[in-house]
């Protein structure tokens, strides 16, 4: 953060905290709204004791003017307009408060002064803690009311010097107080979202591990079986088709063996990469252990589909890995089943898919097999392998 605006020094960052904020911001600033008009209203009582008659109607067409401003202010943050000039119209308020004041007491003789100018140390105090303005905006009003109080009633009307510090020194007072508790709240609000987010971001990172395979950075089995019970109630409603292809790899145990875990590790990271880049966006590739893949592809269709995609995974595990000698040949054997199935669960579902790729391994592998729903799979041809 920078020491004194509190500004966030990464954009995005504060960005986000502004966006998070925005509610708080809102409803906080109506209320003070409504508190400072009641305030500003009541403060009118003592007219009556220190306002000469002939003065009154200047007096109060000083104190309306002002309150113009958060009227306006509660008006607008009505609308959708709001957030993005929420900080600058809230401070706003607080101008237009000390402003209509100085203009009041403009007016009046010195002697109405020590009952007027308090109200400068209520706005200060406004301004900083209550209006819910950030705390570079609440400084630079007050700091400007403090110089224009002093031009005004020091250049202008000649008051005396010691009236003029007397005054002086209870609004600074209230600057150094007011601005003290505004700046520390402040702080102390953007620290705490930061702690937010580095909570926040190493939940996501522990959820992340746990939901997926740390090799490969694929959904695990858990995940899987959530996305898979996700897709057979919106199938169940919407009377669409998916499929579960189980792919087991073909050679894989024997370039491990030959090459070490090291290459082995390499494989499957580059199984992973090629089964994402075949599939879509929406379908969902996982591993679900060792050499074991299964690819979840929701609303495919029909069955012609699911073999065309089949295929294509065939193909694609098929072609040579660059870091692997020509020897070394991988491939897939693929069970495919289809769902939703009466009775269907999601063990059920990859158990019949499984159950397919073994078929398939039995009877050939480098093919790929669709479950028949009655208990027995039928292989179908595959790749030219």
């Amino acid at each position: 953060m920078h020491l004194l605006t509190l500004r966030f020094k990464k954009d995005p960052l504060e960005t986000a905290f502004l966006r998070a904020t925005q509610t708080r911001t809102r409803r906080q600033g109506q209320f003070a709204c409504v508190v400072g008009i009641i305030v500003y209203l009541l403060h009118g009582a003592l007219d009556q004791w220190f306002v000469a008659p002939e003065l009154s109607g200047q007096i109060w067409l000083a104190r309306l003017t002002a309150l113009c401003v958060p009227v306006l202010v509660l008006l607008v943050s009505l609308t959708r307009h709001f957030d993005a000039i929420a900080h600058g119209l809230l401070a706003l308020v607080g101008a237009a408060a000390g402003t209509g004041l100085i203009a009041m007491q403009m007016n009046l003789p010195l002697a109405s002064a020590p009952y007027y100018y308090p109200m400068m140390v209520l706005v200060t105090f406004y301004t900083y803690n209550f209006i819910g303005t950030r705390f570079i905006h609440a400084f630079c009003v007050d700091m400007a009311l403090f110089v224009v109080y002093n031009l005004m009633f020091f250049a202008l009307l000649d008051y005396p010097v010691h009236v003029l510090l007397g005054h002086d020194f209870f609004i600074v007072s209230a600057n150094l107080i007011g601005g003290s508790v505004g700046y520390l709240t402040e702080r102390q609000r953007r620290l705490l979202y930061l702690r937010e987010q580095e909570l926040e971001a190493e939940r996501t990172h522990h959820l992340q591990r746990s939901l997926h395979d740390p090799l490969t950075g694929l959904p695990n089995r858990e995940l899987l079986y959530d996305r898979i019970n996700q897709a057979e109630l919106g199938a169940r409603r919407k009377h669409t088709l998916h499929c579960g292809f189980f792919l087991d790899l073909d050679g894989f145990k024997s370039v491990n063996d030959s090459f070490g875990h090291k290459t082995g590790d390499q494989t499957l990271r580059e199984v992973a990469r090629r089964l994402q880049a075949t599939v879509r966006a929406s379908d969902t590739v996982a591993r679900i252990g060792g050499d074991e893949f299964f690819v979840l592809a929701e609303n495919i269709g029909d069955l012609a589909s699911a073999h065309a995609l089949a295929h294509k995974l065939l193909a694609e595990l098929a072609t040579p890995f660059d870091f692997l000698p020509e020897h070394a040949r991988m491939g897939a054997s693929i069970g495919i089943c289809p769902f939703p199935y009466e009775g269907m669960t999601v063990s059920d579902l990859i158990h019949r898919a499984d159950e397919a790729m073994y078929r398939v391994k039995t009877s050939g592998k480098g093919r790929f097999a669709i479950a028949d729903l009655s208990g027995w799979p039928q292989v179908m041809p595959g790749s030219s392998l």
